[in-house]
């Protein structure tokens, strides 16, 4: 038997390199690993991701449409996180907003990759869900 641990790395395929690589570490602060010419290793916290841009004649690979990844802020600096968004133009499809569970905001990378930031965490969204239980009940 066995049991995943978490969430290892994700892998975006990008339609142009080097402005998705200026978006992730520009405008997200992601460190850069590895730069291949076309392809990067990024690190977030413990995350990787790994950018790869389209091999000449290759298509890039369907979209999901329903995904959409969240990046965990501070809540003492979600609102700086948010200016900073806007001050690089980057599109807000969703909030700022603040629910139950903390605040966010949805925004798209160059490649319409719907991103999240995000002040909570799965503890505090679970003690929201168990008091929202115990009410209904």
């Amino acid at each position: 038997m066995f049991k995943t641990k978490g969430l290892n790395h994700l892998t975006l395929f990008v339609e142009d390199y080097a402005r998705s690589l200026a978006f992730y570490t520009g405008i997200l602060r992601m460190n850069v690993v590895h730069d291949g010419g076309h392809y990067a290793y990024l690190e977030s916290g413990s995350t990787w991701i790994c950018l790869s841009g389209a091999e000449i004649g290759q298509p890039r690979p369907p979209r999901l449409e329903q995904l959409h990844l969240a990046l965990t802020v501070d809540d003492a600096d979600f609102e700086a996180a948010v200016q900073h968004l806007r001050d690089h133009h980057v599109e807000i499809v969703r909030g700022p907003i603040t629910r139950g569970v903390g605040k966010s905001v949805n925004f798209l990378d160059p490649d319409g990759i719907e991103w999240e930031f995000h002040t909570s965490n799965l503890a505090k969204r679970m003690q929201v869900i168990a008091e929202m239980e115990r009410s209904n009940s």
